[in-house]
């Protein structure tokens, strides 16, 4: 098991580890992570809108290429996140990616193109993938490994929360005074409030994973601790057991996200609810995703990783087998929020799992090459559910995707070890 030897509580062997020992910090990366969730939420609910109603896109597969491009930028800034914090420090990969956010607000507002939408969403993929990303390392750093589980439920309770709040207010927004521009005026506000916060008060911590892994007990031997980054690529994805099936789950995860981010308010507007209730649906998943995480994460510190995973994605399965056969807003909302509880038991035991078997030396890098497979999930869900959406319809497609979740929580089933959980 790694992380039995642990620093005491008096730090002397180096930075003290541990939520109680960091909480200051540690809720203040929660705040900020809060603030990085709503940046994206502002568009989780009118952007889909914005395409059909005012860029008159037809096609699903032509609408869907914002989240196609938000997905591959975010996707290989997961990647970077990694490598760039374990070399320059967290905090200052923290700021570049709230500085990358900065433009968009304005971009979403007065764009008036289509590929000035999608542009957008190039910058707020890059600034996604290096805020989330290094708020997830620093929490990792900060708590030790006892406590992972329960840091990531707070991490993504946070981020999902606020895609909720902001999704359901955003929705409020465009009934009272339309979809452009009063939606993204509130990211923009979130944009200036979490680059303070991390300028003022967010403090480095990369010398507590520098501690932490001067006692490291790893699950691989010693020698694992001086990877390259293309050895800890090729681990995290294709070699070790545990860490390949998380990252294919985390890709198929996020597949059908972007599935619900890009063609559900399409499907709950077409069947003639309005703006106010479309509000409400896009908001009760990721708001059902953020809350659970809060006993997910730490209930898989207790009993394990594997089984939440392969459970959670069977109920995600389940809850988009609702959503393709429902027809009106009532069972839409029960769909959307067994959804949400199926990747609450997932996202956060992910993260944590991968966090179990990666040597704190290459975490942060495994983390990234993680987070790369699963963001680019967007990119592939947005593909495959607007090429079947267009062929088939939005129900068939959302039908295909829950057996691809199914399947997925089949080979987390079969390949990942059941031992790994600190």
């Amino acid at each position: 098991m790694p992380g039995k030897t642990l620093f005491d509580a008096s730090g002397s062997a180096g930075p003290a580890l541990g939520l109680r020992q960091n909480l200051a910090q540690f809720m203040l990366l929660v705040a900020v992570n809060a603030l990085v969730g709503g940046t994206l939420g502002q568009e989780r609910t009118v952007l889909p809108l914005l395409a059909s109603q005012e860029f008159h896109l037809d096609l699903y597969t032509g609408a869907l290429t914002y989240i196609l491009a938000f997905g591959l930028s975010k996707a290989a800034m997961n990647y970077f996140a990694g490598t760039l914090s374990d070399k320059y420090g967290r905090k200052p990969v923290l700021i570049a990616g709230w500085l990358a956010a900065v433009p968009v607000p304005l971009m979403l507002i007065f764009g008036p193109s289509w590929a000035w939408i999608v542009a957008a969403n190039i910058l707020l993929g890059i600034s996604q993938g290096l805020t989330w990303s290094t708020a997830v390392i620093m929490k990792m750093d900060l708590v030790g490994p006892r406590q992972r589980g329960l840091a990531m439920g707070f991490n993504e309770a946070a981020g999902y929360l606020g895609v909720a709040v902001t999704a359901l207010a955003t929705g409020y927004l465009a009934t009272s005074f339309g979809l452009r521009p009063a939606p993204f005026l509130l990211g923009a506000a979130y944009i200036a409030l979490g680059l303070g916060l991390t300028v003022l008060a967010v403090r480095e911590t990369r010398h507590h994973a520098k501690a932490e892994a001067a006692q490291h007990a790893a699950v691989h031997s010693s020698a694992h601790a001086g990877l390259t980054t293309g050895q800890v690529f090729t681990l995290t994805s294709f070699k070790d057991r545990s860490l390949s099936a998380a990252s294919q789950a985390g890709l198929v995860n996020n597949l059908n996200d972007g599935l619900a981010w890009g063609l559900f308010p399409v499907l709950f507007a077409s069947a003639g609810l309005s703006l106010g209730q479309v509000g409400i649906l896009a908001a009760a998943y990721p708001a059902a995703w953020g809350a659970a995480q809060l006993v997910t994460g730490a209930a898989s510190d207790r009993w394990g990783r594997k089984w939440f995973i392969t459970a959670g994605m069977l109920v995600q399965a389940a809850g988009l087998v609702i959503t393709a056969s429902a027809h009106s807003f009532a069972p839409w909302l029960a769909a959307a929020i067994v959804l949400g509880l199926g990747t609450a038991m997932v996202y956060p035991t992910l993260l944590a799992a991968i966090g179990d078997v990666a040597h704190p030396a290459w975490r942060a890098r495994s983390v990234g090459v993680y987070r790369l497979w699963r963001d680019g999930g967007f990119a592939v869900g947005a593909l495959l559910s607007g090429i079947l959406a267009d062929l088939y319809g939005i129900p068939t497609a959302t039908a295909a995707i829950a057996a691809l979740t199914a399947a997925s929580g089949v080979v987390v089933a079969v390949r990942m070890r059941g031992d790994d959980h600190a």
